[in-house]
């Protein structure tokens, strides 16, 4: 069965960068549409970005479009999104899951195993 692990969140001045982690394990990514979502304090889970399994296929929410990129690893089965030129209003958790179908034309992508979660605060 496969579970999704994320990392690399932190406190981050605005301006600053981070890249998140998504390593899976019980099963291979090579098939898997990847998402990435993300929770501010008291609001919903939006997505961010989305990466098909052959990476042929990337969608970013504009919140983030020419800020974040996301990328895959198939051999490492790891997922990766590269955030830069972070905003206060980035700050949130950020997950990834596996989702049932990565496109333009199906977003926000329908999540159907989340990992945990980790942390991006961004904050002066």
């Amino acid at each position: 069965q496969l579970q999704l692990v994320e990392s690399g969140g932190d406190l981050v001045q605005p301006g600053g960068s981070l890249r998140l982690s998504c390593a899976a394990s019980g099963s291979t990514l090579d098939y898997v549409d990847i998402g990435w979502f993300r929770q501010a304090p008291g609001k919903g889970r939006e997505g961010v970005s989305c990466i098909s399994s052959s990476g042929g296929r990337i969608v970013y929410a504009d919140s983030v479009k020419g800020r974040f990129t996301v990328s895959r690893d198939n051999l490492e089965d790891t997922a990766l999104l590269q955030m830069s030129s972070l905003k206060l209003e980035d700050t949130a958790v950020y997950y990834c899951a596996a989702v049932d179908y990565c496109s333009v034309y199906t977003w926000p992508p329908v999540p159907n195993t989340w990992g945990q979660g980790t942390q991006v605060t961004v904050s002066s």
